[in-house]
């Protein structure tokens, strides 16, 4: 399997994540509940975390000519649970199409952007935004669980979605 395929399928396994995550919020209310002590609700991690893979991936990778509102990510409170979801589904298409175009040599080439002023090869970037991703993943499950009470669990990395995953082999 190639090293940008199992990039691509983790995002994308990750994004899967996400949109299950924001369809057991019980309330869209409650996407955008904030609770003492977490400053970002589940519904503004939800635009971080898209709008960081549609930026960096989608449009500098994958020439998607998506523009990033960092700013927006961070200050919108009105959208809806279906609303959210059409977004990570967007986004999953976008990183489908930018993963099915990107070549294993790439990689090893510098990102075609500097990133908090320094320079990166790609795979290095892309290894980093699949950690970020994760990292506030279970940030936003953390608050849903918080906010609900508990419930569904959404099941975040989870090495039985990868797609080399496969039964074990009895003896």
């Amino acid at each position: 399997m190639r090293v940008t395929a199992s990039l691509g399928a983790i995002m994308l396994r990750e994004l899967d994540t996400l949109r299950s995550e924001i369809a057991a919020y019980p309330s869209d209310a409650d996407l955008w509940r904030v609770v003492p002590g977490i400053s970002n609700p589940g519904g503004t991690l939800a635009l971080h975390l898209t709008g960081n893979l549609r930026h960096f991936i989608g449009a500098k990778l994958g020439g998607t000519g998506y523009v990033r509102d960092r700013e927006a990510e961070f200050s919108r409170k009105d959208l809806t649970r279906a609303d959210l979801i059409r977004i990570v589904d967007q986004t999953m298409e976008e990183l489908e199409r930018s993963f099915g175009g990107l070549q294993e040599a790439e990689l090893g080439r510098e990102y075609p952007d500097a990133v908090a002023k320094v320079r990166l090869k790609t795979g290095d970037f892309l290894t980093h935004l699949a950690s970020h991703f994760s990292y506030h993943l279970g940030q936003l499950d953390y608050h849903r669980r918080i906010v609900t009470g508990g419930g569904p669990v959404g099941g975040a990395l989870s090495p039985t979605k990868l797609s080399s995953a496969h039964p074990e082999a009895t003896s």
